[in-house]
């Protein structure tokens, strides 16, 4: 049987030490870390980039088929594509954690693994956070801490009519494995019966373990590239695109037959009789960027296998629209394009 350390046996200053005892420094800029009062960051004359977000069980996560490990480096990497979405460098996280006496110390230190695993891939430095009980279930808030060259940042609102709209990776797969990890969590409560989850290892992961796009941030600077607009896409193409055309003031034309997908969630979608197109546009979590650039800037993008280019920006009175693979034209919508609206 395993080991089982109750929390309350260590008391705050005794678990936090636990879990932070190896805690490493990467960045320069990091001068003072865990175990003081307040972290001390020295950013030598660029610009700080701050992001924070919260993940509650039951909400943002299950546990049912969510590994404390792989919760632990996604909490770390959806906040640094924050960062990355402001054409920005993490240095820094901070985290903060409340959970139930449900959970062990030897549970918190998986979760910990995880969180190392990401700060190292991504060389960013565990700075602080704080450690609290909670009446039910596990709550997580992560602060991130990024550096930018002055005004190199990149905004929603800087989308300019003509602009390429362009997206890295592939979309939809997230979705698609929340689909299938909720179909099968479902069948196990009603029935006892084991997961079976069909050898789809991509799209489970693009759930369980997402990546944030570094690489992408690194080739702009190698190919003198500065979006006008960015952001990461965490609630689906549509929604996430919609923002950036309301805060550009502009409007934007989609092509279906554009869209990034993996072949293997394509196959997968249909045998769930799911609409790839549907799943890009409403799905959600794949944090790929979504950014705008000149159409002076095409030939540095048009042939790198980790961009697509999926449409233009339009003027505000012209709307936001997707156009089918058929040549039909739809007002694109927060939910996606809906194929049952006439």
């Amino acid at each position: 049987m395993e080991e089982r350390t109750e929390i309350s046996t260590l008391g705050e200053f005794g678990l936090i030490e636990r879990l932070t005892v190896n805690n490493e420094t990467r960045q320069a800029s990091t001068v003072v870390s865990v175990g003081d009062d307040a972290a001390v960051i020295d950013l030598f004359g660029r610009q700080t980039v701050v992001s924070t977000d919260m993940l509650i069980e039951g909400i943002h996560f299950d546990l049912t088929y969510t590994p404390l490990k792989h919760l632990g480096y996604k909490s770390v990497v959806v906040n640094l594509s924050d960062i990355y979405a402001m054409n920005a460098t993490p240095t820094q996280i901070l985290i903060n954690i409340g959970f139930s006496n449900r959970f062990s110390v030897e549970a918190l230190e998986e979760f910990y693994e995880g969180v190392y695993a990401a700060c190292e891939k991504y060389q960013v430095d565990l700075v602080g956070g704080d450690t609290s009980s909670s009446n039910k279930g596990f709550i997580i808030s992560v602060t991130a801490i990024g550096e930018v060259a002055p005004d190199n940042f990149v905004k929603r609102s800087g989308a300019r009519v003509n602009d390429l709209i362009c997206v890295s990776g592939e979309l939809g797969g997230a979705f698609l494995g929340l689909t299938l990890l909720e179909r099968e969590k479902r069948i196990f409560t009603e029935t006892g019966a084991q997961p079976d989850l069909e050898n789809q290892s991509y799209i489970v992961g693009r759930l369980l373990k997402p990546e944030a796009r570094k690489d992408i941030i690194e080739f702009f600077e190698t190919a003198g590239l500065k979006p006008s607009s960015m952001m990461d896409i965490s609630d689906g193409l549509s929604s996430d695109l919609l923002h950036i055309c309301k805060q550009s003031q502009v409007g934007c034309v989609l092509y279906e037959e554009k869209f990034p997908f993996n072949e293997e969630a394509r196959e997968f979608a249909y045998k769930l009789k799911l609409d790839p197109t549907a799943c890009a546009l409403s799905g959600g979590e794949d944090y790929e960027l979504l950014f705008t650039l000149g159409q002076d800037d095409y030939e540095k993008v048009k042939n790198s296998p980790d961009i697509s280019i999926i449409g233009y920006v339009t003027g505000q009175e012209e709307g936001s629209h997707l156009i089918t693979r058929g040549g039909n034209r739809h007002p694109l919508t927060a939910q996606g394009w809906n194929h049952h609206k006439k």
